[in-house]
């Protein structure tokens, strides 16, 4: 049984198969012309079905040789729409096998098939500005911090206040409009495989220059602290240049990633009072470093190795770099009436941690097994047992007064225990270096600023005051209150934590030597500070992290995911 289309339907439909023809054929420019032919006879061929149809309403008594005709006529029209058929089908298989678009036929597939390449992505937007979102922040990011102008960080889709602040620092050395925003011009130019490296040079203005000049002051390249005025002028042309002469480097005044790097690190060479010599500046400090209780020996002048160890331990215990140069910012800093004096103190692991500990042990205050050098919680708790039994303050901290009794002969011992079987305190590193079984509790999760730890101890407390700064800005070379870095980050907590830590980059926190170290990624737990390259957090259990993150422009709490495990270099147990 025949089914019966109008007019127009039999027009478009014929006009639709007489171009996907053409274009199998490949002849473009004869599309129009064979469409237009294809109406034509569709328009002609619908005209003459329509009489026929009229005719026959009107006759209805055709005789049957007439109907006879008709049929054999149909059947005809029917053999020979089969052989198109079939030919349309060669001449399809052939197109396919060509590459070509296969052309539509009575006999053919409805939809033939189609190899079209569907997006699956959101396309990066034109403009990227400070509150963009998208995955291509990913990408810029990462660029950013491979070409020096980010620190180091797990990249996130968002452009916040960090990420345009590079941007800015980027386009101002490349002689770009210094706007912080990414269009088709910065965003080319930052991706391409030949783009520049960070150099700050004569005449640069920003935050980094004024965090660079502060460093040259520390180390006696710049003189005065007026001199740190976020410019990069002559004073600081020359300070780059003498740097750069002391320290190997070519002096071009060009302060690149060589010069970055090697300003912070342990190899650089100050232009400054060092070990050796001998002067009367030494003997002043000398003698200060003596009434605050870091240096025993005599001030004569002499910079030795007494001196520098000395220095050393100030340096931590007054916010400074610890380099143990006897600079400017640590000559103002021993001379404050703020300076804080000698004390050993949670966290400290030194051949003066051991000696205390043997002390007490040997006034029956300590297990003598847990004589290893570090301060952990049970050297802190013997020291405060020692203290209120000795008409000390009972702080736990191990300065001038509580050193001079357990260096004397004058110590009352503990008061005698009843006996019982107490489980062992085991806070302190063991000295074959094994794990200790330090703050156990049960680590809570949550993400944001909702985040809170569910154990307790110190380990408790350093991740409370993580906690409290979610959300805190992200500036580089900032340490707290309200801003931060991320090494910045962690010095600032482990401080209002009980423990006494001096400033450290990410690069010096690979090598500090401080508390356990951790080799193994999968050992790491609550309250460990985890150190990847060029970034540093601190662990918070339940596999997260709090930390300050660049690419985030603010302190959060995080997974502890892929990106900081392929980064890993080591971890830091403190409690």
């Amino acid at each position: 049984m025949r089914r019966r289309i109008s007019k127009k339907q039999a027009l478009a439909l014929i006009f639709t198969a007489a171009m996907l023809t053409a274009c199998s054929q490949g002849k473009t420019g004869k599309s129009s012309e064979a469409a237009a032919e294809s109406a034509a006879s569709a328009e002609s061929g619908a005209v003459s079905d329509t009489a026929a149809g009229t005719e026959s309403s009107a006759d209805s008594s055709a005789d049957s040789s007439a109907a006879e005709g008709s049929d054999s006529t149909a059947a005809e029209s029917a053999g020979s729409e089969a052989a198109s058929a079939e030919s349309s089908g060669t001449e399809a298989e052939a197109s396919a096998t060509n590459g070509d678009i296969l052309a539509v036929s009575p006999g053919g597939a409805q939809f033939p098939d189609m190899d079209l390449a569907v997006p699956t992505t959101e396309p990066a937007p034109e403009i990227i500005r400070i509150g963009t979102r998208n995955w291509i922040v990913k990408d810029l990011q990462a660029r950013l911090m491979q070409l020096g102008f980010m620190d180091n960080d797990e990249p996130t889709d968002y452009y916040g206040e960090v990420t345009a602040a590079a941007v800015k620092v980027y386009q101002r050395q490349n002689k770009l409009p210094q706007d912080g925003i990414v269009g088709e011009s910065t965003l080319k130019a930052i991706m391409d495989e030949n783009a520049h490296y960070y150099t700050a040079q004569e005449g640069d203005s920003g935050t980094d220059i004024q965090t660079l000049q502060q460093r040259l002051y520390q180390l006696g390249y710049l003189a005065q602290t007026t001199d740190v005025s976020g410019t990069y002028d002559a004073k600081t042309l020359v300070a780059v240049q003498k740097f750069q002469q002391m320290n190997g480097l070519s002096d071009d005044g060009k302060v690149g990633l060589k010069t970055m790097n090697l300003i912070y690190s342990d190899e650089v060479k100050p232009n400054m009072v060092v070990y050796g010599e001998k002067s009367d500046i030494v003997m002043a400090a000398q003698q200060r470093l003596k009434a605050l209780g870091y240096l025993t020996g005599e001030a004569d002048g002499n910079f030795g190795l007494g001196t520098v160890m000395a220095i050393k331990e100030f340096q931590s215990r007054n916010n400074q770099v610890v380099d143990g140069y006897l600079g400017p910012g640590t000559r103002d800093a021993l001379n404050s009436p703020n300076a804080q004096p000698f004390g050993l103190t949670l966290g400290d692991e030194s051949d003066s941690v051991e000696k205390v500990q043997e002390l007490l042990s040997k006034w029956g205050y300590l297990d003598k097994q847990l004589a290893t050098g570090y301060y952990g919680e049970a050297t802190k708790n013997a020291v405060k047992a020692f203290q209120e039994r000795n008409g000390l303050t009972a702080d736990g901290l191990v300065g001038a007064s509580t050193m001079a009794k357990l260096t004397s002969n004058d110590v009352v011992k503990p008061a005698p225990k009843p006996k019982a079987k107490t489980p062992k305190q085991n806070n302190d590193k063991p000295k074959n270096g094994g794990k200790k079984n330090g703050n156990s509790g049960s680590q809570g999760g949550g993400g944001g600023s909702s985040y809170t730890y569910s154990g307790s101890g110190s380990v408790g407390t350093l991740l409370s005051v993580a906690s409290s700064k979610l959300g805190t800005p992200y500036v580089w070379g900032a340490k707290g209150d309200n801003a931060f870095d991320c090494s910045g980050f962690v010095y600032w907590c482990l401080n209002h934590s009980g423990v006494s830590q001096s400033y450290m980059t990410s690069g010096g926190w690979a090598s500090s030597g401080r508390g356990q170290r951790i080799n193994s990624y999968s050992e790491l737990q609550a309250g460990d500070i985890i150190v990847v390259s060029g970034h540093v957090g601190i662990v918070a259990g339940g596999g997260g992290v709090i930390d300050a993150s660049s690419s985030n422009g603010r302190v959060v709490h995080r997974s502890l995911n892929g990106w900081w495990e392929r980064n890993f270099i080591c971890g830091w147990r403190i409690f």
